[in-house]
């Protein structure tokens, strides 16, 4: 029984195994123990010194005292009981050397290393000279006192009977105060929860293995923007996926998903989860964005109306990088219940509130044309201006080069009713079947390929040119198609007779083609502007362009070569009627003079709509930053700017422009980049101008992609689903990258955080 018992306790504390120190001769011991003893390493404090006298070897009248010494009575536990053991946390076990040898008669016995294998439990105190029990010590010494079963000599005396002492520990070790103690060191050193049973943590380790297999998965559904339920739980995309990965190569999980009445597959738990990640990724954002020594941002909204009707407002943030590279983010989805500029801009406040993001950090604000955002007096950006009046106002680009558009379509009659027949007719293509495959039929004869005929969608602002080209490059067969639906007996015979007979027309060739020149040019012009990178001063460079090119258009040269052209494809083309006959009755004089005029209007509309919607203050303001940038002439436009300083850019501008000369805002940019940390500190100042030349937006075109991020997510079938779940969604849907890079182990710590039970259920996620 006894060997049993010192066995046990030997699998409970597992005692660090001591490195023995051999000595080639006796000569020299006293000096190596002293040496060994200051080598030592212990968490116990009372170790950092050996009191004088107390030289391995020496010998004491103490030590001679025998047996007398152990069966010391106990006496008054709290008034014999030494206090050096309160911060102990393991037993102070030095080398042999260190411990009083015992002095008998005709020889003297040393304390065995082997003892310490045998009694984990020894510690040596050098304030008692002695060995003493660790836990019973220390467990009286926290009060918890087991009166006369306490054995004084390895309580507070101090045990050196050398020559019992085998016999005196066993004995001690099976005590019952050794057992009462040790079994308290236990309860304190670890949670009365895994002392109690073996198996419990095993039983977390599983219920942790099993949490993150169903963070994942929501992870994954998440960034496929698919639905995580379905019309029963069991039947959604998420339970399905945990039930595959479960039948695949998992059975711990598939047990817990089918034995567990909580497997925390809730939507409640998932809209928690998709929330923690939600928040985790808005708050990395928003860490970039005030990482820099110089905080600068800007931010764009804009607003639609999801599939149930709801308000929401798309919110993005810009800014730029340590590398000169600006950054459109994505933050989420607003819903308001008033969509005033009050409204509004109440609620850019709270964004930035939330986000920690100063006010004054705040340098640029895009929104459309809408009354209630770009309104002079009570639209949101005036309402922002007040609190902020660096907060330069831009109206998106690509919104201005849509209305630019639209505006020089319409000053022609003729250019405007040949571009409502070309929607009509992508109508016609995409809702009637019939006409579908008589048109395919028509083409595969031919053995080309076909392009599909598009409508004229009024919220896609690059596919105007692409719907005319895919009529003009196939314009006999679309005729062939037309004419063979107005045989038909088809509902929608007499819309395609009327499409044929418009088709039929010269004019109509002239006229698509004629607005093909001009839209094509503008679509580019937005499909640049959409761009996250794209800058102010990169915008006005690009319209210049586009402009002067559009100008130079307006000349007979250019006019006749696009009249030639609308000809040749006419006289190509049967059941056409040639340009100057159908016009020849209505005009007095010549219908290429005619046409021209019509040419000519649409491209004075357009330059006159340049002039409208690119002429804004903001703009010029930063015009003039950027003249500063580039001629180096300093005027009072930086005076407004808390972070620029007159004399210091006065100094770095020409020594910048001498060695770098530059042409725009993002050569400079370029040129900063790539110079070396050193070189770079000498054109700060330099580097501050540049930034608030980029940090500005050109366009809101992030936030429209979010809406169509947001058609995807809240469809017909998805229509019910809550302001929560649908923001967190999609903020994991946009930032796909930034959710695959997310540490799951942090997700479920922060999800088992907040409640008792989780982390009672789950531990600690490492």
């Amino acid at each position: 029984m006894t060997e049993k018992r010192k066995t046990d306790i030997r699998s409970f504390f597992s005692a660090p195994k001591r490195q023995a120190k051999n000595t080639e001769s006796t000569e020299g011991q006293g000096n190596q123990g002293q040496s060994g003893l200051e080598s030592q390493e212990s968490d116990c404090p009372e170790t950092a010194r050996v009191e004088e006298g107390s030289e391995p070897g020496r010998e004491t009248e103490k030590a001679a005292q025998g047996d007398s010494i152990a069966s010391t009575s106990t006496g008054d536990m709290s008034t014999v009981y030494s206090s050096d053991l309160s911060d102990c946390t393991k037993p102070y076990q030095p080398h042999p050397q260190c411990i009083e040898k015992q002095i008998l008669t005709n020889k003297s016995l040393a304390f065995q290393e082997k003892w310490y294998q045998d009694f984990p439990w020894l510690h040596y105190s050098p304030s008692v000279r002695g060995v003493l029990c660790f836990y019973c010590s220390k467990g009286v010494s926290n009060q918890h006192p087991l009166g006369h079963r306490t054995d004084a000599a390895f309580i507070s005396t101090g045990f050196r009977n050398w020559k019992k002492a085998i016999e005196k520990c066993t004995a001690h070790q099976t005590s019952q105060a050794h057992r009462h103690y040790v079994t308290v060191s236990a309860y304190q050193s670890n949670p009365i929860s895994a002392q109690l049973s073996s198996a419990w943590g095993k039983q977390q380790e599983v219920a942790r293995h099993c949490l993150k297999k169903i963070v994942s998965s929501v992870r994954h559904v998440a960034r496929q923007g698919q639905s995580l339920r379905g019309h029963t739980d069991e039947s959604g995309n998420l339970y399905q996926l945990l039930k595959l990965r479960a039948e695949e190569d998992d059975p711990v999980l598939l047990k817990w998903l089918t034995d567990r009445n909580i497997a925390y597959t809730s939507p409640k738990s998932q809209n928690e989860i998709l929330k923690i990640m939600a928040n985790t990724i808005i708050r990395g954002i928003a860490s970039e964005i005030r990482s820099p020594a110089l905080v600068q941002f800007s931010v764009v909204v804009d607003g639609t109306q999801d599939i149930s009707g709801v308000e929401q407002e798309s919110v993005c943030l810009r800014y730029v990088d340590h590398d000169l590279v600006p950054h459109e983010e994505f933050i989420g989805l607003y819903s308001l219940s008033e969509t005033t500029g009050q409204g509004i801009a109440k609620m850019v406040t709270d964004v930035l509130l939330r986000l920690n993001l100063p006010m004054s950090a705040l340098r640029g604000q895009s929104y459309d044309g809408a009354s209630n955002m770009a309104g002079k007096y009570s639209g949101a950006q005036a309402i922002v201006k007040e609190q902020q009046p660096l907060a330069l106002y831009v109206h998106c680009g690509a919104h201005c080069v849509s209305l630019i558009i639209q505006a020089g379509c319409s000053a022609s009659p003729m250019i405007r009713d040949c571009l409502s027949w070309v929607h009509q007719l992508g109508i016609l293509f995409s809702q009637s079947g019939k006409f579908k495959r008589m048109f395919e039929n028509i083409v595969t004869s031919e053995n080309v390929p076909i392009t599909t005929l598009k409508p004229l969608c009024p919220t896609r602002w690059t596919v105007r040119n692409s719907a005319i080209i895919a009529v003009l490059g196939q314009y006999e067969r679309v005729l062939g198609s037309l004419e063979e639906m107005a045989k038909s007996t088809s509902r929608t015979a007499s819309t395609a007779s009327g499409l044929f007979e418009h088709f039929s027309k010269g004019k109509t060739v002239l006229g698509l083609t004629l607005a093909s020149a001009v839209v094509g040019e503008l679509e580019c012009l937005n499909i640049s502007l959409q761009k996250k990178t794209q800058t102010v001063s990169g915008m006005q460079a690009a319209v210049d362009c586009v402009r002067s090119s559009l100008q130079g258009k307006r000349n007979d040269k250019s006019y006749l070569e696009l009249y030639e052209k609308a000809t040749a494809l006419v006289n190509s083309t049967e059941s056409v009627d040639s340009i100057e006959t159908a016009n020849v009755r209505r005009f007095a004089g010549k219908a290429v003079d005619h046409y021209r005029a019509e040419f000519f209007k649409v491209l004075d509309c357009v330059e006159v709509q340049f002039g409208d919607r690119f002429n804004q203050d903001s703009l010029k303001t930063l015009q003039n930053l950027e003249s500063i940038l580039l001629t180096g002439v300093l005027t009072d436009s930086i005076v407004e700017y808390p972070e620029l300083h007159r004399g210091s850019l006065s100094v770095q501008l020409p020594l910048f422009r001498q060695k770098y000369p530059c042409s725009s805002s993002g050569e400079a940019a370029e040129v900063l980049r790539g110079m070396p940390v050193e070189v770079r500190g000498l054109f700060d100042q330099v580097e501050v101008l540049v930034r608030i030349l980029m940090v500005v937006p050109v366009s809101s075109c992030e936030a429209e992609r979010s809406f169509s991020a947001l058609r995807r997510l809240k469809t017909w079938l998805r229509a019910t689903m809550g302001q929560d779940r649908l923001n967190s969604l999609l903020v994991c849907n946009v930032h796909k990258d930034r959710l695959d890079s997310l540490n799951i182990n942090k997700i479920c710590q922060e999800f088992v955080g907040p409640s008792d039970t989780r982390k009672n259920t789950f531990g600690t996620f490492v």
